[in-house]
């Protein structure tokens, strides 16, 4: 009703799963790693936990397009049988595994004998059992048996129980503890922040064909507010929200009309108490969407769900957050990872995994370090003995008079901050971290340090599928401004933020040391102009961005090559 009022191609917050869409937050994309990591090292037994609507069909979304066919057996039970026996038969119908006895045992030695030609074919078997919280403790006793299956050296199968966090609490009791000692990796999956909301909203207007600067800052914190971060429950409410804008014949959507979209969805269940029962409702109405999303357009029939009704109803998610949206982190425009640019396999990342993982931790950080000090005229790192302080890598720009600020965001939103990075990089089966220096635009993509199997350029698509989106980024305080977040902080820091936001027009008022509410709308119109999170805050970032725009200093940008001249400190 409304896509071509506001140009969308189609409807950028259907209830229906659409591959197009897909979405990674910083959340699914540590989950996803957990994933991969437990599979490739065959730890056995995996599990995922979150509550209703959180995103773990997207993680298990994700996985299905990342592993390979020819490495990879793999089968998801939905929904998972009453009894033990059940759940078997479900398994080897899953796996094409026939067997005509009758008993179970018969059935556990059809299975094992599968995964064991698998195994000698070089193949890896998962099963993924999802709503694994419905599963009674007897059946689950029956999974362990499962897992018990394996060879002198390696597990035959790998189990992921992925459910709610009822799974969690039922592990922990006294006659399943044989089962949760075998759980080698846990993750928790919880709702988006704020950051990761606005990116997400902002995604599905973009791939719609949409502005995504269409929705307002304080309409995303309403949003956030009422959905507590879950996707479900974003899309719902914005849904609603074009709607109601369109039939208001506006163009943007205000926190207004999302207020007024709010309204509608709680009169549309009427006699519900402050619209709990509405959540709820809604929720419990998209899980079987959300089973379906598993399958969409998958071309590969070695997937196929299961979707044998336990009779229990899934648990009601929790109430929406009632505390104010904090203030947005830089963040911009992410247009969030492309399941063609990050899912599939690619034998050129691999390689470059490869690379990666052959280095050491400490190496890589000396290598990427050295590779960005002669931007800054800064003396390398000549010994790793630097990097065995506690501090490692902020320890030794400090010595170069350097500071490293943290960040952690989509590639867009580094981007926008125009400097040169450490990338830190969780590489799944590998032990702690290892970093790549990304130095500068170049022709085909973003130079890194070190090279990698020859290359000194990666693509973007290559960097988002490297990359999970954790960096430092080296910066100097040339005026020793100070960083500022509360009104009315006081001293001559102050004054010198002013005049430097006077000397670039954004200030006309003379410094009076005080970070008043004309130095606050100051800062924000300078964050306005540079693209990121208008939050009014000096903090490193908008440090950074301030001493870029200033004549007297030159910093080395992405995209502008070396930085200001001197000798090596």
């Amino acid at each position: 009703m409304y896509c071509d009022y506001f140009g969308f191609q189609e409807k950028p917050f259907n209830l229906t799963p659409n591959p197009r869409f897909i979405f990674l937050s910083q959340q699914h994309k540590e989950g996803f790693a957990h994933l991969l990591y437990g599979i490739r090292n065959r730890s056995g037994f995996i599990e995922i936990i979150g509550e209703v609507g959180t995103g773990k069909t997207t993680i298990l979304r994700t996985l299905l397009n990342e592993l390979d066919d020819d490495a990879y057996r793999l089968a998801l039970i939905f929904n998972p049988s009453r009894s033990g026996p059940e759940l078997l038969r479900s398994i080897n119908r899953e796996f094409g595994v026939s067997c005509q006895g009758p008993d179970e045992t018969d059935h556990l030695e059809a299975l094992n004998d599968f995964l064991l030609e698998e195994n000698a074919a070089g193949r890896t078997v998962v099963l993924v059992i999802d709503e694994a919280q419905n599963l009674k403790p007897e059946v689950l006793e029956q999974v362990r048996l499962v897992s018990n299956l394996e060879t002198e050296k390696d597990k035959l199968i790998q189990i992921i129980l992925v459910g709610q966090p009822e799974l969690g609490t039922m592990l922990e009791r006294p006659e399943l503890r044989q089962l949760s000692q075998r759980i080698t990796v846990r993750y928790k999956l919880g709702p988006m922040d704020f950051q990761d909301t606005r990116t997400y909203v902002e995604h599905r207007l973009r791939v719609a064909g949409g502005n995504p600067s269409l929705i307002s800052t304080g309409a995303l914190k309403r949003v956030y507010r009422f959905s507590g971060g879950l996707p479900r429950l974003i899309n719902v409410l914005c849904d609603r929200a074009l709607l109601v804008a369109y039939t208001k014949e506006e163009k943007s959507i205000s926190r207004a009309i999302v207020c007024e979209a709010l309204k509608e969805l709680r009169r549309d269940k009427k006699g519900t108490s402050g619209g709990r029962a509405l959540i709820t409702a809604l929720v419990s109405a998209l899980l079987v969407a959300g089973g379906l999303f598993l399958f969409w357009d998958k071309p590969s029939s070695r997937v196929v769900s299961t979707a044998t009704a336990s009779g229990q109803n899934p648990a009601p998610v929790p109430p929406p957050a009632t505390e104010a949206a904090p203030s947005p982190r830089p963040v911009a425009q992410q247009p969030a990872l492309e399941p063609a640019a990050v899912l599939q396999p690619d034998s050129a990342i691999e390689i470059l995994r490869e690379n990666l993982r052959a280095m050491e931790e400490k190496s890589s950080a000396v290598a990427s370090f050295n590779g960005l000090a002669q931007l800054w005229k800064v003396r390398e790192i000549a010994d790793r003995k630097e990097l065995e302080l506690a501090k490692g890598l902020r320890a030794a720009a400090g010595k170069r008079r350097l500071r490293l600020a943290s960040f952690q965001g989509g590639l867009d939103d580094l981007l926008r901050l125009d400097s040169p990075a450490l990338l830190e990089l969780t590489l799944p089966g590998t032990v702690g971290s290892r970093y790549l220096a990304l130095s500068r635009e170049a022709e085909g993509g973003w130079g890194i340090a070190p090279a990698l199997a020859g290359r000194d350029v990666l693509t973007r698509g290559e960097l988002e599928t490297l990359w999970f989106g954790r960096a430092l980024l080296p910066w100097k305080n040339f005026s020793d401004l100070p960083v500022i977040t509360r009104p009315g902080t006081r001293g001559k820091g102050v004054a010198r933020l002013q005049g430097f936001l006077g000397g670039l027009g954004y200030l006309q008022e003379k410094p009076s040391g005080v970070f008043d509410a004309a130095t606050i709308a100051a800062v924000t119109r300078f964050q306005a102009d540079r693209g990121v999170a208008q939050d009014g805050r000096v903090g490193p970032h908008t440090l950074m961005l301030l001493y870029q725009e200033d004549p007297r200093f030159d910093p080395p940008r992405l995209r502008s090559g070396m930085g200001e001249e001197g000798g090596v400190l």
